[in-house]
């Protein structure tokens, strides 16, 4: 019974609100109950709309959230890629270069001199002290020959020791002695100057870690920060090859000639890449 009542209401009230939008239409005023009832309906829904729309822009942050998400993880995974590609660059660049010095170095002293160079690595160093050597990873197979010059990018490493099929012995240059029945001296000049200037590195001083250059003559322009190379006399060292500057001179001993000190161009500090200079073969050295 009560049912039937709250339907019949329900109907009644939908029927009034039937009339009052019919009569809306040709009325241009509202009634105060109708004002009345249309503010409180507006009223109410208000309170229905916020929180739904609340709800859907809780719902549609969420979504922009998650978007928001997968882009930092591109992002990131981007970022990563980046640091792994630049790692990667900088070791190419680095090898690159290192490479271009090395071919624009070999180009300039074919043209200089036509000399061949044959890249070798160096597999080991003796830590003997009566037999400092090293040894590289070129033989007799690859043409190296005893008496063969050594040298790097930067300067004169020493000369080719000894020779096995493929690997050779390289005494370097730190172990130049006057005493030494291996090593002996080195004619060399001034670069730039090579007419004019002339000397001979005689020893290394391993309490300086100088080369010392004697016979320079008194009329010798040779100065402070000067190139020292090989002036290619005696046969042995070929000519032009860098060894390091002058960085102090002095008297000799008897007052008639000058001596200097020379300061390699080469370190010889965890040295893994060198040079062997193979010379022009002549006419009778092919016969």
């Amino acid at each position: 019974m009560r049912n039937k009542r709250m339907f019949m209401l329900m109907i009644g009230f939908i029927l009034f609100i039937a009339i009052i939008g019919f009569s809306l239409s040709d009325r241009k005023e509202l009634t105060w109950p109708e004002k009345f009832l249309k503010d409180t309906s507006g009223y109410v829904q208000q309170w229905f709309y916020k929180p739904a729309g609340s709800i859907a822009g809780f719902f549609e942050d969420l979504g922009k959230l998650k978007e928001v998400y997968e882009e930092n993880e591109r992002l990131r995974l981007l970022a990563a890629s980046y640091a792994r590609d630049k790692v990667e660059y900088n070791f190419v660049k680095k090898q690159n270069e290192e490479l271009q010095r090395a071919l624009n170095f070999t180009e300039q002293q074919k043209q200089m001199y036509n000399y061949n160079y044959l890249i070798a690595q160096v597999i080991s160093v003796s830590n003997d002290a009566n037999n400092r050597t090293m040894n590289i990873n070129l033989g007799s197979n690859n043409g190296i020959k005893p008496n063969m010059a050594v040298t790097t990018v930067d300067g004169l490493v020493g000369l080719v020791s000894s020779v096995t099929p493929f690997t050779s012995a390289i005494t370097p240059i730190t172990e130049l002695s006057e005493e030494s029945p291996t090593f002996g001296s080195i004619a060399a000049t001034i670069e730039g100057r090579e007419k004019d200037s002339f000397g001979i590195l005689s020893s290394y001083n391993k309490e300086t870690g100088r080369l010392v250059m004697t016979r320079i003559a008194e009329t010798d322009k040779m100065e402070i920060g000067d190139t020292v190379i090989t002036s290619g006399l005696g046969g042995v060292y070929p000519r032009g090859l860098r060894v390091g500057t002058v960085e102090t001179k002095q008297v000799g001993d008897f007052g008639l000639t000058y001596t200097a000190s020379v300061k390699l161009f080469t370190s010889f500090d965890h040295l893994t890449e060198v040079f062997v200079v193979q010379p022009p073969v002549t006419e009778e050295q092919s016969k």
